[in-house]
């Protein structure tokens, strides 16, 4: 376990607009609560946080109590505290409870329950790669007017500059400590209130799961996505699933480069640029498993704002994504892979990348290679290309 990263979960609100006698976030939602499900998408994370949830004060106690066993079973850290009058002051409260080796600090609405645990993963990844504050958010959508008081269209605004901000929002631990100890006035996110320290705060995609149950229509829309995630074709899928994946790199200005295709390495070849190593090939096999499975894309998986992954070679994205797709109640059938470029020539070293591969998903990996007859950038030798296909099995 890591106990760099510290999720604090807001869940001190009444919800008083939502309609029902209990705070909000303790508000039944599919087999358990508002706030065990964000638990639940916390608890999804590559790395396991410490958790630190923040409730109305007359509930400490019985949020401790049942929570203790997801706090055994996940192996984390599950801290309870009082919540205060302002989301503010509940943050707050949170904070002063964080041990001192805690780096990373990311802050989430407990009524934003069915955010994903990429979404978790992605922050993370963008707070320790920019070192500043990190919010995701979606563009606006909808024409957005200002008006008056009295209901009068005064003015359209210019919707290409605004976004929709969600949580978690995440920061280093030093920099929103820092907002906290200065802050002056109320603000109605984190984000804000570290930007009013004169700290820069970025954005990353947001997720459209990632809504805030507000009112009963966002109630009933919850429980219509749980419903479906946990129906069969979610827990215990019937039948196999194929996914396709393709991944491009060009070739690196710099000589000096390694070339790294299919999990080995090329003497003597030029390297392909990239993030990571530029391995078309694991990558193309990464994007097809993880389609297969439902699970996104690499992109969304291992974005370029993950340093993690900085230089990483294709085993690594391999070995995660295969323990992603298992996770999920799969298992890795089989792959096929091709790959597209005038070089280098793969048939003296077919049988060792196949080797490779197969060793590192536990399944048969198959690998082609194929030019494009001197057309597009493949043929004019300015990259490589590959194409790869995925067959996923339930898991027994």
């Amino acid at each position: 376990m890591s106990s760099a990263i510290a999720v604090i979960i807001v869940a001190a609100g009444s919800g008083t607009r939502l309609g029902h006698a209990e705070p909000k976030a303790f508000v039944p939602l599919g087999s358990g609560t508002v706030l065990s499900t964000a638990v639940d998408s916390v608890l999804g994370m590559r790395e396991t946080p410490r958790l630190v949830l923040v409730v109305p004060s007359e509930r400490v106690e019985s949020t401790l109590a049942g929570f203790a066993a997801v706090a055994e079973a996940s192996s984390t850290s599950i801290d309870v505290v009082a919540g205060g009058e302002s989301r503010q002051e509940s943050v707050a409260a949170g904070l002063a409870v964080l041990p001192a080796d805690v780096d990373t600090v990311l802050v989430h609405d407990a009524a934003r329950a069915l955010a994903p645990a990429l979404l978790f993963d992605e922050v993370v990844g963008a707070v320790r790669a920019r070192r500043r504050g990190i919010v995701p958010a979606l563009a606006v959508v909808d024409t957005v007017k200002r008006v008056s008081d009295d209901g009068h269209v005064l003015e359209t605004v210019d919707r290409s500059e605004l976004r929709a901000v969600q949580t978690p929002q995440g920061f280093p631990r030093a920099s929103l400590a820092h907002a906290y100890a200065t802050v002056q006035g109320d603000f109605t996110d984190d984000a804000a209130l570290v930007a009013s320290a004169g700290l820069v705060v970025d954005t990353v995609p947001g997720d459209v799961r990632a809504f805030k149950i507000t009112v009963p229509a966002d109630l009933h829309r919850a429980e219509q996505l749980v419903a479906e995630s946990a129906g069969p074709a979610a827990s215990a899928p019937a039948g196999p699933r194929v996914g396709t994946g393709t991944d491009v790199h060009a070739f690196a200005d710099d000589a000096t480069t390694p070339l790294w295709l299919a999990g080995l390495e090329w003497p003597g070849e030029r390297g392909l640029s990239g993030h990571s190593d530029g391995d078309a090939a694991a990558h193309a096999i990464c994007d097809a498993l993880l389609a297969a499975a439902g699970l996104g894309d690499v992109g969304q998986v291992f974005g370029t704002a993950d340093a993690r992954f900085a230089g990483a070679h294709g085993e690594v994205f391999l070995a995660e994504t295969r323990r992603l797709v298992e996770a999920a109640g799969w298992r890795v059938g089989n792959v096929s892979v091709q790959i597209v470029g005038n070089r280098p020539k793969l048939a003296p070293r077919r049988a060792e990348a196949e080797a490779l591969l197969s060793g590192v998903l536990a399944a048969p990996v198959s690998v082609a290679a194929t030019t494009s007859d001197a057309l597009g950038f493949t043929g004019r030798g300015e990259g490589v290309g590959a194409i790869a296909t995925a067959m996923l099995f339930p898991r027994s």
